[in-house]
């Protein structure tokens, strides 16, 4: 079974099957030029909390080496990760300086909230590659998945030379994986919360195309590439290399 593939991707196959594990995919397969990422080697989803017994045993089915949650302490002491009895290191790099509430209470757009997550949380976002090297396969997760895990996978991404349509392709494929149930019950309640926010739908469900595009090229037009990016921001050369040979098969 294949699912349809992001802008410059080749055919993928079915994301893993992990009960309880919302928006959870490999990011295999992604055009790089003339080659593609490996399958198998990096997966990205939302928060780990609502795992039964057969979602921990499929999780487990994956390999995985590293977990990387980017959640704040309280959004993990509130959902902890249902990930007892797997061998796997897990590290915590929360990226959002101040809280998730605050970008609704500030009715922030998507494109303010990326901005602020690139200009802040660099160094953060420095220390998820570098986890990412460490140990493969590795999984790395938000709440949603879909923000702080969107931008860090498509810096990754860019950084490690995948077509720039494929990285956007990948980050928009959310908005189609989070469960409409959900996200009638998350903006019911945000709206409660916050009766004149104009971009709160955006904020809780959505991960348009063009809202990363804009992004990528912001990055470009600041640094020069998402690579420079990383860069200027610690990433050595040899990290950038590696980066490159642990996600892409140059013949694939």
């Amino acid at each position: 079974m294949t699912v349809s593939s992001p802008g410059g991707a080749d055919a993928l196959p079915a994301d893993p099957s992990v009960p309880g594990a919302m928006n959870l995919r490999d990011v295999g397969g992604l055009r790089a030029g003339s080659a593609s990422t490996r399958h198998g080697v990096l997966y990205r989803s939302g928060n780990l909390a609502r795992l039964d017994a057969g979602g921990t045993r499929a999780l487990a089915e994956l390999g995985l080496r590293r977990i990387i949650d980017l959640r704040a302490d309280e959004e993990v002491a509130r959902e902890p990760s249902r990930i007892d009895g797997l061998d796997l290191v897990t590290q915590r790099v929360p990226l959002f300086l101040g809280s998730v509430e605050s970008f609704f209470r500030d009715d922030l757009t998507l494109d303010e909230m990326y901005r602020r997550l690139v200009d802040d949380s660099s160094q953060g976002v420095v220390a998820v590659v570098r986890g990412i090297l460490a140990d493969q396969p590795v999984l790395v997760h938000c709440t949603v998945g879909k923000d702080r895990t969107g931008v860090t996978i498509a810096l990754t991404l860019a950084a490690a030379g995948v077509d720039t349509e494929a990285v956007v392709g990948d980050y928009a494929r959310t908005e189609g994986l989070l469960p409409p149930r959900r996200n009638r019950k998350i903006v019911e309640l945000l709206r409660s919360q916050h009766p004149e926010a104009v971009h709160l739908e955006d904020l809780a469900t959505r991960s348009p195309a063009p809202v990363m595009r804009a992004l990528l090229e912001d990055v470009g037009h600041r640094y020069g590439s998402a690579e420079e990016y990383l860069r200027a921001h610690g990433l050595a050369d040899d990290e950038i290399a590696e980066l490159r040979r642990v996600l892409v098969n140059p013949h694939g």
